[in-house]
């Protein structure tokens, strides 16, 4: 596989740096408003986003993160069983705004799961979604992101990975694509 750096890590903090502005834009003291990222990489760009906003406003942001595992539509139709992830929302989302936060947005499947398993826990006032990659022309569903760090035109064979420092040692998005004799 060929592989392409969509975003360096330079490139990455300052996009996470301008979604940090574009969310105080819209959210002023996040006094009203929490994040929650999809489990599991939406976590790590929540992780990024909490700390650099709380440096910026000076206080806590209330932050989360969500299983979606048994929300999915494939859920049963998977040879190996999966494996769930851990939910925390140790506050209540309701009355509240919501930012549902994943890193890439694709056919949108994910995110209609995680609407469904985030409505369990109440009734937000407001959801809104922020993802780091949208790749824009492929949905199965009509979702569509508030706040996007990167759109990015790929083709149904290619794929679109976000690597963390914690877990893949650098951080950087990075688009595969398949060679022709593959």
């Amino acid at each position: 596989m060929e592989k392409q750096v969509i975003l360096n890590s330079k490139h990455l903090e300052l996009t996470l740096n301008r979604l940090c502005y574009e969310l105080i834009e819209s959210h002023n003291d996040f006094s009203e408003t929490v994040l929650v990222g999809l489990q599991p990489r939406g976590v790590h760009v929540v992780t990024r986003l909490k700390k650099q906003l709380e440096t910026i406003l000076q206080k806590e942001v209330l932050c989360g993160n969500l299983d979606i595992t048994f929300f999915r539509d494939d859920f049963r139709r998977r040879e190996k069983p999966l494996i769930p992830s851990i939910t925390n929302l140790d506050f209540s989302i309701e009355n509240k705004k919501v930012v549902l936060v994943d890193d890439v947005l694709y056919t949108g499947r994910t995110i209609r799961s995680g609407l469904d398993a985030l409505l369990t826990f109440g009734r937000p006032s407001k959801i809104e979604l922020l993802v780091l990659i949208d790749r824009r022309f492929r949905r199965d569903l009509p979702i569509q992101a508030n706040y996007i760090g990167k759109a990015v035109d790929t083709l149904v064979s290619e794929r679109v990975s976000v690597e963390w420092k914690e877990s893949e040692g650098e951080d950087k998005v990075v688009l595969f694509t398949k060679e022709n004799n593959e």
